[in-house]
């Protein structure tokens, strides 16, 4: 597969008033194809969410270039979907209002809805957006709800149909499951999961949990330090093929406890080049 987005040489620091400068990323490098699924891991601080924005375009490099299809592009689109951890739904608008929102400033600005056209736009939008919910599990009643009578993983699979309306090419996700209860963290998973599958999506999903990992991802990539004080890089990366998956799409078993314990090593903070295992043939 051809790189979608290749990280060069990717160095990131951060400047306070009166302190050194503190490097978070240094010496980073990545090569992302269209349509894997790439979770990232990494102790806390290690520039994962860093990773993201900068794919996102809402951060720039200090050294090195992202490229997306050969081009930087300065500023988010809608070609980049974003999820972040902590859900950001406008409290004064319907679930349904809040997941049109996106496309009908994009197509129309404020005063764009004054247009004669509007309405019936509106309306394809609206028919858009209720399969989406549907999508992600919630019902119809639902999208007239506004987002204070919503459980948290109601909101998050709403926060999710948000980014999916505008149709991007990759999907950007930051811990995006870390708030919910177990039961309904497995039935994101899922969803997501076939949502890649139906799409292609190209998807980045930070997580601290190593099953979610390897669950999700086509490749765990885990990101580190060489020292407590250094900055981070790739350290580490692991290949999930299908053919190591059972038929719900977990990893079995003893590979599940062997890669775990594989990516455990490398978060622990070993000083190690970055490393590609391939799962054995079962």
């Amino acid at each position: 597969m051809s790189s979608l987005i290749p990280l060069d040489n990717i160095g990131v620091e951060y400047k306070s008033h009166g302190q050194a400068p503190r490097k978070v990323l240094e010496n980073l490098d990545l090569e992302i194809a269209a349509g894997e699924f790439i979770s990232v891991c990494g102790q806390t601080g290690c520039g994962k969410s860093t990773m993201l924005r900068l794919i996102l375009g809402a951060e720039r490099p200090g050294t090195g270039r992202v490229l997306i299809e050969g081009r930087e592009l300065p500023r988010p689109d809608r070609h980049r979907g974003y999820v972040p951890q902590k859900y950001s739904l406008f409290p004064n608008q319907t679930v349904l209002d809040n997941i049109t929102f996106g496309p009908e400033m994009e197509e129309f600005g404020l005063w764009g809805r004054l247009l004669p056209r509007f309405r019936s736009r509106r309306k394809e939008l609206r028919h858009d957006a209720m399969g989406y919910l549907r999508q992600m599990g919630l019902q119809d009643a639902d999208a007239h709800k506004y987002p204070d009578q919503l459980s948290g993983g109601m909101k998050q699979r709403v926060a999710i149909a948000q980014a999916l309306i505008m149709k991007p090419r990759i999907l950007l996700m930051d811990e995006a499951f870390s708030a919910l209860d177990p039961g309904t963290r497995a039935e994101m998973q899922r969803q997501v999961r076939h949502i890649w599958a139906d799409t292609g999506t190209t998807i980045l999903f930070v997580t601290h949990n190593i099953s979610e990992a390897l669950y999700l991802g086509s490749r765990v990539v885990v990101l580190g330090r060489d020292s407590p004080e250094g900055s981070s890089r790739v350290i580490f990366e692991l290949n999930v093929p299908d053919s190591a998956r059972n038929t719900s799409g977990y990893p079995l078993r003893d590979e599940m406890e062997r890669l775990t314990r594989l990516i455990e090593g490398a978060t622990d903070g070993g000083q190690r080049e970055p490393e590609t295992v391939e799962l054995r043939e079962v």
